[in-house]
């Protein structure tokens, strides 16, 4: 088949149009204001974004990896250190721990959920274990009440990298909010997106904030008071009133992309060789993953761009099979994840997304894997 139209792994204009002008608004404010860095609109969207998330403290950063970077910091990870995490994730999970010259130990992940498997965090703590990094992946909640227990008994700390979950929940709690540290990213793709590079890190620890808070601007509680060796990662005026535009929709969106993912499981049902994500409590379908067995899935991919539907791989390549790590880490074995980076392939997802579009991606996939 091929669509008239090519149909993007994700389309922005629908979300754009609707908050067009309020986001022009906002812009002219900010500019006419000609305060540009750390101002008011940062600060009132750290407080509307606290709230939001249930938590003490919300505290604005320039990247979703500072905020990994930062919290790690802030909780005294350094060299010698061991943080546990999942090989299966964006590279900048591991680099932040890396940066900081620990090193990242890389468990499996769960067959179901693709997230780090609890059972294996335990068999990996060690005398220098000294946190826990688990990502919430595609927008689905961890297994945190397993990994929290691991934590307590261990006497070890949790970051969440909720980089692609912001707005999923566990029993109405937010991601983010379990461990010490919640870091979040709004790169433009995720869940809430601004149009540039933020974001933010949460906790409930007051002692946490203050030192994530001076660490983001050179190490200084007060100004050209430097304290410590720090990070220039400021969240821009521009990009915080643009995220307090969108921060009251989230809510809607994430309910949008939960009833196109349960209607790409009804298109895709009762295939064996298609794996469909379940649509569990809490998930937030920053991406619509599914697993293909059976076929060449880079061949798939390349056939279904020729057919005008577009699709991403996240991750082709597991952290501890890249260059950087291949030569520390040769001793480990991951074959889920290892697996998983061969089998998955994200379709498009959108909260707009019309029943039309998603019925030409799955006849698109159908017409290349083969009807059930």
């Amino acid at each position: 088949m091929n669509t008239q139209t090519p149909i993007p792994v994700l389309d922005l204009t629908p979300q754009l149009n609707q908050l067009w002008d309020d986001i022009n608004r906002v812009i002219q404010k900010v500019l006419r204001s000609t305060h540009f860095i750390m101002g008011p609109e940062v600060l009132a969207f750290e407080g509307e974004a606290a709230r939001y998330l249930g938590t003490r403290h919300a505290i604005a950063c320039n990247s979703g990896t500072d905020a990994l970077v930062i919290s790690l910091k802030a909780l005294g990870i350094g060299p010698g250190d061991e943080v546990i995490t999942t090989p299966f994730t964006f590279f900048a999970t591991a680099e932040a721990i890396s940066h900081l010259g620990a090193t990242p130990v890389f468990v499996d992940v769960e067959e179901a959920s693709m997230n780090l498997d609890p059972a294996l965090v335990e068999q990996a703590v060690t005398s220098r274990t000294r946190a826990i990094l688990p990502v919430h992946l595609f927008g689905r909640p961890c297994a945190m009440d397993a990994i929290l227990d691991i934590a307590r008994r261990r006497g070890l700390k949790v970051v969440e990298d909720c980089a692609q979950s912001f707005g999923a929940r566990i029993r109405g709690k937010q991601t983010g909010t379990f461990g010490q540290m919640g870091a979040y990213s709004f790169f433009p793709s995720k869940n809430l997106g601004g149009c540039g590079d933020g974001g933010l890190m949460a906790t409930d620890d007051d002692a946490l904030a203050e030192t994530a808070r001076a660490l983001r601007v050179h190490g200084s509680r007060k100004k050209y008071h430097n304290e410590t060796v720090g990070y220039n990662s400021r969240l821009d005026e521009l990009q915080a009133a643009i995220l307090r535009v969108k921060l009251p929709h989230l809510e809607a969106w994430n309910a949008g992309r939960r009833q196109v993912a349960e209607r790409y499981g009804k298109l895709l049902a009762g295939h064996e060789a298609i794996l469909v994500p379940p649509v569990v409590e809490g998930h937030v379908f920053h991406q619509y993953t599914v697993r293909v067995r059976g076929c060449d899935r880079d061949r798939l991919q390349a056939k279904l761009k020729e057919d005008g539907v577009e699709t991403m791989v996240y991750y082709p390549v597991p952290c501890h099979r890249l260059k950087l790590y291949q030569q520390s880490h040769a001793h480990v074995a991951c074959p889920r994840a290892e697996r998983m980076c061969s089998e998955v392939i994200s379709l498009p997802i959108w909260p707009e997304m019309e029943a039309d579009s998603q019925v030409a991606v799955a006849e698109a996939l159908l017409a290349q894997v083969g009807r059930p």
